[in-house]
């Protein structure tokens, strides 16, 4: 099948897999050319002058793997850092990516590296937060004195995944589960995990979801009457959620409810985005009710109502029975 690739073809199709976010697709055509081929192909486009090329084969050897495809990434990394611009951090981004999928020490390492490399004070949450959630991929005990070393050095004053990661590498799912429930702790710390565990759930963790939705309750009257720091809160614990639908359906019943609850709620939120992620929600865990509450709340602005119509037609045909 190799010997009859058209590889110009082959690559202007996973370039707009890439592009569009269509993992599936670009998963497949990695995988057409066969291991040694592709991997001559990918490494081949970390050459072209194009950041979307590069970008694709970036994650084309994450998909390959190994210690050869991490070589190579990390051997591509301080070239394209050393561009300061746009392109160059879009094919970081893209690397860094790559680098947590593949499951090498020597990844890690890479990721560890890029992180010492971020200059205290120059430091972008654009780097910073990309870096964070592929190290908590690439989570291990080892990292912990890293990052609390790098947290304290970048002195990050917003909001970002490092400080969540700094937490998660720290506490047991046990001590999580408690820390989240205190009700002593800012709203913008729990919101920082959520960030970091919108990469990655394992399952050791999924019980601690209970304990997020328990403080989203806690919130709901701020979060709808104000776009504040607890309506923020929500749609990240709703994004996650969204995002790792597996853990949906690993929640047990009385949490469903209770997040099916929050939900109703939240689409009046005065946060449009908020609203949103509930219409989004309510399409996963909704019942055939909830479609005139949608009808009622259905935004203005076109492109959020679509989210509502959307979620809404799926609840009128829910088969009951």
């Amino acid at each position: 099948m190799a010997r009859d690739l058209d590889v110009k073809q082959w690559q202007a199709e996973l370039v707009d897999a890439c592009k569009y976010g269509e993992e599936a697709h670009a998963h497949a055509l990695v995988l057409q050319p066969g291991p040694r081929k592709a991997r001559a192909l990918l490494e081949g486009m970390l050459e072209d002058p194009d950041a979307l090329v590069r970008q694709a084969a970036a994650f084309g050897l994450g998909e390959l793997g190994g210690a050869a495809s991490a070589r190579r990434l990390e051997q591509q990394l301080p070239l394209e850092e050393s561009r300061r611009n746009h392109d160059g951090a879009s094919v970081v981004e893209a690397i860094t990516q790559a680098l947590s999928r593949i499951e090498e020490a020597g990844s890690r390492a890479t990721l560890v590296r890029r992180l010492q490399r971020l200059t205290p004070g120059k430091a972008t949450l654009s780097e910073v937060n990309p870096l964070a959630r592929a190290l908590w991929r690439r989570h291990h005990p080892d990292l912990i004195p890293i990052v609390r070393k790098a947290v304290e050095q970048l002195a990050l004053s917003e909001l970002n995944s490092l400080q969540g990661l700094q937490l998660l590498l720290e506490k047991s799912p046990q001590e999580l589960r408690a820390w989240v429930q205190d009700t002593s702790v800012p709203v913008k710390h729990k919101t920082e995990v959520l960030t970091v565990l919108e990469e990655e759930v394992p399952e050791a963790w999924v019980p601690t979801l209970s304990a997020f939705i328990s403080t989203a309750e806690t919130l709901l009257d701020t979060a709808v009457s104000h776009n504040d720091e607890a309506a923020y809160y929500c749609e990240r614990l709703l994004i996650l959620l969204l995002h790792q639908e597996r853990v949906i359906s690993a929640l047990p019943p009385e949490v469903r409810t209770r997040l099916h609850t929050v939900a109703r709620r939240l689409l009046a939120a005065t946060s449009l985005n908020c609203a949103t992620r509930a219409a989004n929600m309510l399409a996963k865990i909704g019942r055939p009710e909830d479609a005139a509450l949608l009808v009622a709340h259905r935004p203005a602005e076109p492109i959020l109502a679509k989210s509502f119509d959307e979620a809404a037609h799926v609840l009128r045909h829910i088969q009951e029975g």
